[in-house]
């Protein structure tokens, strides 16, 4: 699980005419989690801390609502809600760019639902990036913001450091993949099975999704991070990675390992076999196509990395996702 100490802050942006159905009820999925921790006795896992955050009249935007209240906020993850009225203009999404650039630099996942995606697109952090949306909105999404990369085809696109979704009611899957990040699989199921909604589904081996750690707090190293999961890891070296980071390469390898728990060759594997399991699911592409996309040049040394993150060859993993006919 991706959680350090024993509370993990989840903000919510209530942002006029946000999906209130939504915010309120992550609010609920999450406190369920935590009442299904405490009734398994799942001493280890996680408090999930939720906060709203507001404008409020006069004043910038501060937390309106916490599940377990504190002085101190320091969000490890943002959700945007969806809206039930319409796609967001550009005088309500830009009110809210630094914030969201605060938080990503600090190392929150950002999360977005349905045309939450607007206010992400908007603060430049998917320029050059993918991301998915509803249907009705990808070609608007695709005009307003020509650097982001729209896969409307997606219902879900898990980035490292952002995750983007497509549906108008994805935030129930959205909070369970988050309840399995931070709490772990046993604990989204129960909370699935008590909420009488689908399970999160998991995915053929165990490397198939990256989930990062952005929250180590070391700013030269999740600088670095950000960067890798924007070009996806390609035509990158230790020297690039350390010029990144404004380190020397020795210091820079030692403290990437001590933040992240990989050697950055193995972080970078994780990025692109991550690429290459959306591409192996989504597209029609062939493995060795697949493998020169995310940046290997030799296909058979894509497959023993691939193998080596999964578990599995890229043709079963293929499989396993979408059926031997797919």
């Amino acid at each position: 699980m991706d959680a350090i100490g024993d509370q993990v802050e989840i903000g919510i942006l209530v942002y006029p005419g946000a999906q209130m159905a939504a915010v309120h009820g992550l609010t609920d999925l999450f406190a369920v989690a935590n009442r299904m921790a405490a009734d398994l006795g799942a001493r280890r896992s996680p408090l999930l801390r939720v906060c709203h955050w507001a404008e409020m009249p006069g004043q910038p935007l501060a937390v309106s609502f916490d599940s377990h209240p504190q002085a101190h906020h320091r969000p490890r993850v943002m959700i945007i809600p969806p809206s039930l009225t319409e796609e967001p203009g550009p005088d309500l999404i830009d009110r809210f760019c630094n914030d969201l650039r605060q938080w990503h630099r600090e190392g929150a996942l950002l999360v977005s639902v349905c045309v939450g995606v607007f206010f992400i697109a908007a603060s430049g952090l998917l320029d050059g990036r993918s991301a998915t949306t509803h249907w009705n909105f990808a070609q608007s999404l695709a005009e307003r913001f020509p650097l982001v990369k729209v896969e409307a085809n997606l219902p879900l696109l898990e980035d490292g450091d952002i995750i983007t979704s497509a549906g108008l009611m994805a935030w129930t899957e959205l909070g369970l993949k988050l309840v399995e990040r931070f709490q772990g699989q046993t604990l989204a199921a129960e909370t699935a099975r008590f909420l009488a909604v689908a399970p999160v589904h998991a995915m053929p081996g165990p490397g198939s999704v990256f989930s990062p750690r952005l929250d180590h707090g070391d700013e030269a190293v999740l600088k670095v991070q950000h960067w890798l999961q924007s070009t996806g890891a390609r035509e990158v070296n230790l020297a690039l990675m350390a010029d990144c980071a404004g380190l020397e390469q020795r210091t820079f390898l030692r403290r990437f390992r001590s933040a992240t728990g990989l050697k950055p060759t193995e972080y970078c594997q994780q990025v692109r076999v991550g690429r290459a399991c959306r591409m192996l699911e989504f597209t029609n592409r062939s493995i060795d196509q697949i493998a020169w996309g995310v940046g290997y040049q030799d296909p058979g040394a894509f497959r023993k990395v691939f193998h080596k993150v999964t578990g599995l060859a890229p043709g079963e993993y293929r499989k396993h996702v979408v059926g031997p006919a797919g």
